[in-house]
Parts: structure tokens; C-alpha cells; sequence
């Protein structure tokens, strides 16, 4: 089955990351990853831009601080809620060869963060996790871009991408300490499809995966068969999807035009979105 995405904003990132669904506001935030700043549509479609301190990859809320807390360049920090103030939490990395890209919570709280080296080069990267407490732990590398990550319903498995390897691989998680182990591929990207970037997961434990190059989201169910391809119309490089929406049906979906020209794919940059007959899952939220 194929559905089509319709466009939701006129071209609002540059390179177009990390949408964020907040439910206690009733808006969609996304990074424009390279211009440091974070896009805000709220309910009525209106657009804002928050300036943050450096390139930024993700936004989370934070539990029990409240606020958000924000993947920089080379660290997460704190944010209250009109991501206008800014505290420091942790420091990943400190090379400016480095940057953070794309993240999540785990169902412990903990904060997993993956980096890439700016040239791409491969296995330079690795994922990181910064515990409630602030503490930073290497979960894994070498790897080269790293994008995707989600957790199972029942917090004991966690899907990622690594985007070179066109596949997204499954571990354990260990239920005290939040470690992977025992990686194993789970979807396997068909080269013609382009590469997979970021993602979502529904209710089901499916997986929604953006396909960089490809001008398509392809949703797989929990076993990793793929059951529909969405296509955004005009674009193709897509680059994450989250769900939203009062009942969490729609999907909204980022896209990107770096290394375009201004003439060519006009509509690059923008967010799209579909309605769809899933239910994502409920986001976990930093807790420290």
C-alpha cells in the first residue's frame, strides 16, 4: 500500500531534524540542524524559530526539571519551556570534527545520543548515554552516521540505525542499566530505496523509517515486514518522522535540501504529514 504525505509548512529548515511532538502544548517542534535553531508550529499552523547556543540534533522534554533538555554540537542542555534560557547538563564530545545527530529517552529516563564525524568518514562515531544523574556512558561504536532509535513497548529492546549500513538492527537492553547487547539486523534496506535515516515507532512496536534518498517513509510491522511505503511528494531527501496529534495518529515527517540547489526541489525543508491508522507510542522524557 502506498499513501502520499501532504506538505503541512512552507520550507522551514535547511536541513530539516529530530521532530518532536510536545503534547502538554499542542505543537511540533523540529531542528534546522546547521542553522542552530528550533522550528515551532503550534495548533493553528503558526511558525516560530528559537535560537539555541550551537547545531542542535534533538529536543526532549525533561520530567522532574521540567523544561526540555537539547542535544547541542557536542552536548545536551537545559531549556525552559519557551526555549529562550539555557543551562548545561553534560558534555559528549569535544572535538569540532564531531557532532551529536539524532537521539532519544529511554524507558529509564536515560538520555542515548549517537555522533558522526562532520566528513562522514566511516566508523568514526559511536552512541552515547547520559544518565539521569549526568553521567556519560559509551554504548556502543564504532559507527558512522548514526540516526534512528527507538525502545519496545516493553522497554527490553531497542531498534537503531546506523544509516550506512541501510539496516536497522535490534539489541537487548538491560532493564537496571539501560546497556545494549547482542545486535542483530531487524530490517534489512533494499538499495533502491534509499538509506534509512530517522524514525518512528507506533503502539504495536512498528516501526515508521524516513528514507534519505528514497522521497518515501516505509512503515514496517513488529516483525520487520514492510506493510505501506508513504511517499512525500517533490522531495527526496527525507529525513525523520514522529507521530502527533490529540490522538497521536498523524505522522509528522522532516525533510532536508542540504546539497540542493535553490531551483531544484522547491518544496525541500518543509514539514509534511499523513494520517495514518497507528497510534505512536508515548515519547519517554529525560529524567534528569
Amino acid at each position: 500500500m502506498i499513501l502520499e504525505a501532504e506538505r503541512v509548512t512552507v520550507p522551514v529548515a535547511h536541513h530539516g531534524e529530530g521532530p518532536y511532538w510536545d503534547s502538554s502544548t499542542g505543537r511540533i517542534l523540529c531542528m534546522d540542524v546547521l542553522a542552530a535553531e528550533i522550528v515551532v508550529v503550534d495548533s493553528s499552523g503558526g511558525l516560530s524559530r528559537c535560537k539555541v547556543p550551537s547545531r542542535a540534533a534533538t529536543v526532549i522534554r525533561r520530567r522532574r526539571a521540567g523544561g526540555f533538555v537539547i542535544a547541542t554540537e557536542r552536548g545536551l542542555i537545559g531549556a525552559d519551556d519557551e526555549l529562550s534560557t539555557f543551562e548545561p547538563i553534560a558534555d559528549v564530545i569535544d572535538d569540532p570534527d564531531f557532532r551529536t545527530n539524532d537521539g532519544g529517552c529511554d524507558p529509564l529516563g536515560g538520555f542515548v545520543i549517537g555522533t558522526m564525524a562532520y566528513d562522514e568518514r566511516p566508523g568514526a562515531g559511536a552512541v552515547y548515554r547520559v544518565t539521569p544523574d549526568h553521567r556519560v556512558v559509551e554504548l556502543l561504536s564504532p559507527v558512522s552516521i548514526s540516526n534512528g532509535v527507538q525502545w519496545s513497548g516493553n522497554g527490553t529492546r531497542v531498534y537503531y540505525i546506523d544509516t550506512p549500513t541501510r539496516r536497522v538492527d535490534l539489541f537487548d537492553v538491560d532493564p537496571h542499566t539501560g546497556a545494549w547487547s547482542d545486535r542483530r539486523p531487524h530490517i534489512v534496506i533494499d538499495t533502491a530505496r534509499g538509506y534509512p535515516d530517522g524514525m518512528a515507532i507506533d503502539e504495536e512496536d512498528g516501526l515508521w523509517v524516513a528514507l534519505w534518498g528514497a522521497g518515501a517513509v516505509n512503515h514496517y510491522d513488529a516483525k520487520g515486514r514492510l506493510v505501506e511505503s508513504i511517499s512525500v511528494p517533490g522531495v527526496t531527501q527525507v529525513s525523520s518522522c514522529a507521530f502527533g496529534g490529540d490522538r497521536r495518529d498523524v505522522l509528522y515527517i522532516t525533510t532536508s535540501r542540504q546539497g540542493l540547489t535553490p531551483d531544484h526541489e522547491p518544496t525541500a525543508g518543509a514539514m509534511f504529514a499523513v494520517r495514518t491508522r497507528a497510534r505512536g507510542a508515548v515519547a519517554s522524557e529525560f529524567a534528569g
